[in-house]
């Protein structure tokens, strides 16, 4: 299974934000939204990613207020990207390596989604549950003949 996989079932919807907004605006639309996570682009390029993680680090560290605090200065300006053709264990690996729970789909320079931890633990749980059916109608349709025991 590969991210692209993922990103058809999810589809293409994507909530960007600007490192020069105030963070307060991001946090708006995060709310609004009902998104853990913006990716953070400026003139076309990733720049960035800001999880509700960040938001809250930014809440502790100012005494509880958000202020006039920038993206740019909340954001994690080295987020892990996969591409669509990466494997899903490769991307499960990668965001328990790194408790990322948000992950940019890059081809070349170009966002082509975002996938969270959450995306890849149902597309997991999807996948063994439809193995499980095939497995579980094969069995039941097994022949008797063909099964070891004798008539």
């Amino acid at each position: 299974m590969k991210v692209l996989d993922i990103l058809r079932v999810k589809g293409n919807t994507l909530y960007t934000v600007q490192p020069d907004e105030p963070l307060a605006t991001a946090a708006k639309i995060m709310a609004e939204k009902d998104i853990g996570s913006l990716v953070v682009m400026e003139h076309g390029d990733l720049v960035g990613m800001l999880t509700f993680r960040e938001v809250i680090l930014c809440l502790v560290n100012n005494g509880g207020e958000i202020g006039g605090t920038l993206v740019r200065k909340a954001m994690d300006d080295h987020p892990l990207t996969c591409t669509s053709e990466t494997d899903m264990d490769e991307v499960r690996r990668m965001m328990l390596d790194r408790h990322a729970r948000y992950m940019p789909v890059m081809n070349q320079k170009m966002l082509m989604g975002v996938i969270s931890f959450y995306d890849v633990a149902k597309a997991v749980v999807d996948s063994q549950n439809f193995e499980n059916k095939m497995l579980k109608a094969y069995i039941r349709d097994w022949p008797a003949e063909e099964d070891g025991k004798d008539g």
